[in-house]
This record gives C-alpha cells, structure tokens and sequence, in this order.
C-alpha cells in the first residue's frame, strides 16, 4: 500500500474528491440569495470536485474517474440510509438540544438532495468524462483549458437541472419559474468558478507532474 507516488496521488485526490462531494449534499438543503437570484449553498464545494475530477482524468485515465464516481454515489447512498435512520430514531425528550422537528427540517431536505445529486452526480460525470476524453484525445497534452472548461460546460448543464428538479421542485418546496432561473443561476456560477481555477488546474498539473517525476508507476 501506498509504495508509489502515483498511489499517493490518488488517495489525497479520491479524499478530496469524496469528502467535497458528500459536504456537498449535506448543507445543500439550504438556499441561499445574492441580489435577486437564489441558489444552492451546496454548489460551494462543487468547484473542488471539478479541479480533482480533472487532475484525476489527467493522471488516472476514464477508468479513474468513473471507478472513483461510483465509489462516491455509493457512499453517498450509504449518507442518505444514516441519515434516514437518524430522522427515524427519536431525539431524547427534554435532554436533546436539537428536537426532532429541527432535525427534519435540516436534513429532511438533505435527503431528497441526496436522491438527485446522486442521480445528477454520475449522469453529469459519466458526460464530463466522456468529453473530457473526446478533447484529450484530439488535443493530446495541449490545450488543458479546453477539455476541462468544455467537459464542464456541458456536464454541469445536466447537474444543475436535474439535482434542483429533483431536490426542491418535484416534492414541491419552489415552484417551476424559481426552478429554473436557481437552476440556470447555479449553472452560470459553477461554470464561472469553472472558468476561474482554470490556472489552478494548470497549477495542480504543474505539481503533480513535477512530484510523479522518476516514479517508475507513472512511467508505466
């Protein structure tokens, strides 16, 4: 375990990855207003999983990525069956500080939240993936921004509708017009965040490339 530096790599990459991606599901219940628009505060560690999910395609290949994305959803899941069993047991009457009724209302949410980001997790990364690669296959090495920015653009397209369509508009707490502008909203900040740590992920690739040199697993 852990005998080379790829294998090092990985492991911090996968925990960032992960552990962003389940934060992400568990504060998403709450909505946030900047100026006129309303939005998820669940998309704040989303553009930390873009950065890894795009190193990860670098150094790891296709494969990586959608082993890492399925291992994610499941861990998801396994969130949503603690949380349901959390909601299902009562709270100790008079001695709990949080009563039932507050705990639903925080992650009562969350749990339909879980239910659509993990649909719209592994549609938008099993897309992200695939046009990653489309881009990496014809550009080779170049041109990093393109197939980061361009997977990003179309994935979190599929993202933003479906985890708010699923999350707040089917069980009916916004209605479709507040569905659409915070899903088109949400959609332009990741993409603008996207965009923005573009020199980041050349940072990232920089260190990681320089850190893997005379690892004999990268060679290979």
């Amino acid at each position: 375990m852990f005998k080379t530096k790829k294998e090092i790599v990985f492991v911090i990459l996968a925990g960032i990855f992960i552990t962003n991606a389940v934060v992400a599901e568990l504060i998403g219940g709450k909505l946030i207003q900047i100026g006129p628009f309303v939005m998820s505060i669940g998309i704040l560690p989303w553009p930390v999983v873009f950065l890894t999910t795009d190193l990860i395609n670098e150094y790891f290949g296709e494969k990586g990525v959608k082993k890492l994305s399925f291992i994610t959803a499941c861990l998801i899941a396994y969130a949503f069956l603690i949380l349901f069993m959390a909601i299902v047991i009562p709270a100790a009457k008079g001695i709990s500080p949080v009563n039932d009724e507050q705990f639903q209302a925080v992650f009562g949410q969350s749990m339909w939240i879980i239910v659509g980001s993990i649909i719209a997790f592994m549609v938008s990364q099993l897309i992200d993936v695939s046009i990653f690669w489309f881009f990496k296959n014809r550009t080779g090495d170049k041109k990093i921004w393109l197939r980061t920015t361009g997977s990003t653009v179309i994935s979190q397209l599929f993202d933003s509708f479906i985890v708010l369509g699923i999350a707040f508009w089917l069980p009916g707490k916004i209605d479709f017009d507040t569905f659409l502008s915070s899903a088109l909203i949400g959609y332009t900040f990741k993409l603008s965040i996207a965009i923005l740590l573009t020199p980041l992920i050349y940072a990232g690739h920089h260190l990681i490339k320089k850190y893997l040199e005379g690892d004999i697993s990268h060679k290979d």
